[in-house]
């Protein structure tokens, strides 16, 4: 049997009312494992892309996409799994209950990690990162590490296949 891994899926869908709710539905009903969902529109206002990551084997993987394929709804499924992508998600980490010299360290570790402080208030620093997951998974290790109180909220990763070789 093949490893249970991350794979990646790019769905061009209709761009309609539970459109959203199916796609989801089909994975809930036969409990795949959905690690990330994300949803917007394309330069064509009638279609949407989802980006989907899902955890895995090979057998399964292929019974996702023919499945995904099957739907009246959904117009095309690309597998992203060993594609050479551009792919970032969006997190905002909450450092409370800080005194001064935490928040120069937090500042410091903002422009390593090249994320922004977006709010800040007398005891408390908001960041917003533009990540990988792996980046952005580091990030939450070192604050986590070196803060008591942090929040984190995370959207998912968005990718697209690159223009050029080398990346991912």
């Amino acid at each position: 049997m093949s490893e249970m891994k991350n794979r990646w899926i790019a769905l061009y869908v209709e761009n309609q009312v539970g459109v959203l709710a199916k796609v989801s539905g089909l994975f809930s009903a036969k409990s795949y494992n959905l690690q990330s969902l994300t949803v917007g529109t394309t330069e064509d206002e009638t279609v949407s892309r989802m980006t989907v990551c899902v955890t895995s084997d090979d057998i399964t993987f292929e019974q996702i996409k023919k499945q995904l394929n099957c739907m009246v709804e959904v117009i095309k499924v690309i597998d992203l799994t060993d594609v050479p992508l551009h792919m970032k998600e969006i997190l905002f980490a909450k450092v409370m209950h800080v005194d001064a010299a935490q928040i120069n360290e937090i500042f410091q570790i903002a422009q390593v990690f090249q994320a922004d402080v977006v709010d800040m208030g007398g005891d408390s620093v908001m960041l917003e990162c533009k990540l990988t997951e792996r980046r952005n998974n580091e990030l939450i290790a070192l604050l986590k590490s070196k803060f008591k109180r942090i929040s984190i909220v995370r959207g998912g990763a968005v990718a697209i296949e690159t223009i050029s070789t080398g990346c991912r």
